[in-house]
């Protein structure tokens, strides 16, 4: 079992920038893959970004080039740095983890969920 906690979230002024974080317990997170999801009132929950147990990353469209999900593996923790946040970015940001050498942009495919931390981007 893996347990995952995030924090970071809070209000920010549109243009502004916020990092969360997200520890994992245990000792396994060198074999998991992380994810970071986003969920905004009425929708659906979306990918925002993953990273691989190697590094490798991948960014959904509408974050690419503004996001950037990193990990350190000493702490176990992996961390979603946001730049130039929109109203647009205001949802519920959701860390995801898997035992899988790769992750996915399916929030299906995760099997540990944190609590989620709130992200709200004023105008």
């Amino acid at each position: 079992q893996v347990h995952l906690a995030e924090s970071g979230g809070g209000v920010v002024q549109a243009g502004g920038s916020l990092r969360l974080s997200c520890a994992a317990s245990g000792r396994t997170f060198r074999s998991l893959s992380m994810g970071w999801f986003r969920q905004a009132p009425g929708k659906e929950r979306d990918f925002v970004a993953h990273i691989s147990i190697s590094g490798r990353t991948r960014y959904a469209d509408s974050v690419n080039g503004r996001f950037t999900i990193s990990r350190d593996n000493a702490k176990n923790t992996v961390y979603l740095q946001m730049n130039s946040l929109n109203t647009d970015d205001t949802a519920v940001y959701y860390c995801a983890a898997r035992f899988d050498p790769l992750g996915s942009i399916d929030y299906v495919a995760y099997e540990f969920w944190g609590q989620g931390t709130q992200v709200t981007v004023s105008s």
